[in-house]
């Protein structure tokens, strides 16, 4: 993905995924409520102008959420990551379980992907 978003608007973008009741914004949404809409990662919505978060800003929810998982699991096998970041990481062959033990482990296809988004940033 070629979005490379702060810390504080990935904050903001989870926030609004959480789903908000009125158009009053936090601060932290308002502040970054223009990086995230010019990104179309959240987009207003047109009967009740409340600010929702749009199908390209869940996909990058999700990748944040399964580059995070890799990096946890790289660092400590044993960690309990989401579920479905968990089945998508198996499933593309990213890591795989430990026989006979808990926990999985990253296979050279996640360490190169991993080595790859820490070259772009």
């Amino acid at each position: 993905m070629s979005n490379k978003l702060s810390k504080d608007e990935m904050d903001a973008l989870k926030e609004v995924a959480r789903g908000l009741k009125s158009t009053r914004l936090s601060h932290k949404i308002f502040k970054n409520v223009k990086a995230l809409t010019s990104q179309k990662l959240a987009a207003y919505e047109r009967k009740t102008g409340i600010l929702q978060i749009t199908e390209l800003g869940k996909q990058t929810i999700f990748m944040t959420l399964c580059i995070d998982s890799l990096r946890m699991l790289k660092n400590d096998p044993l960690v309990k990551i989401n579920g479905e970041a968990l089945a998508f990481l198996l499933r593309k062959g990213h890591i795989e379980t430990r026989e006979g033990m808990e926990g999985h482990f990253i296979t050279s296809k996640g360490e190169e992907s991993l080595a790859d988004i820490d070259a772009q940033r």
